[in-house]
């Protein structure tokens, strides 16, 4: 495979997860700032490797299938890290996991049965909804810091997290995503049925 370079931002966003998370959980406030800037390197990385990929041409399988992949591990850590600092809560994170995990497979199967499956127009705005919100928490969790911002930008920050919009917002959000996937398990059913049967097989052979 040709590690384009689009491909190339793609395995930079992977790379730069695990980097973010170690940043954002630093007890020092400067060092989870620099975690959300590398945050927002990663979902920028996002926004320039599918348009540099469709401008010259450059689109590959490996890359369809690895950049929805690269998003789903970057926002899942930030939603993580939103349940530890008990801004969200966790059986929303889990719902959003269990169904990433679940389309991720029958992407991984489709591309070994070599029937690839593109990225629908609702999952792509459940991508850039979640991202969004990422963004914002992210934001106000760090406007928190008095030692950096002062007290009155930490009280406004304080009010607007704990203010019960995230969790509507992420409720309504793991709606939207479950609805997303069972639009995508449609879309596919032939490849899900082929899947199924195709393991079953395999069970009774063993």
């Amino acid at each position: 495979m040709k590690m384009t370079f689009p491909n190339q931002l793609t395995t930079l966003r992977i790379l730069l997860t695990p980097l973010f998370a170690w940043l954002i959980l630093s007890d020092d406030p400067t060092t989870r700032i620099w975690g959300f800037v590398v945050f927002v390197v990663a979902s920028l990385t996002d926004l320039y490797d599918g348009y540099h990929a469709r401008k010259h041409g450059q689109t590959t399988r490996w890359g369809a299938f690895m950049d929805p992949l690269a998003d789903k591990i970057l926002v899942t850590t930030a939603f993580v890290y939103f349940v530890y600092l008990d801004l969200l809560p966790l059986w929303m994170v889990v719902v959003v996991a269990l169904r990433d995990a679940i389309v991720t497979l029958l992407r991984l199967y489709a591309e070994l049965k070599d029937r690839p499956v593109v990225t629908s127009r609702a999952a792509k705005i459940k991508t850039a909804l979640q991202n969004a919100l990422a963004y914002m928490l992210l934001l106000l969790a760090l406007l928190r810091e008095k030692t950096l911002f002062g007290e009155s930008v930490q009280a406004v920050a304080e009010r607007l997290l704990f203010h019960g919009w995230a969790y509507w917002a992420m409720l309504a959000l793991t709606i939207y995503t479950v609805y997303t996937g069972v639009a995508y398990l449609f879309e596919n059913w032939q490849t899900l049925r082929a899947a199924y049967f195709g393991i079953r097989s395999t069970l009774n052979a063993s």
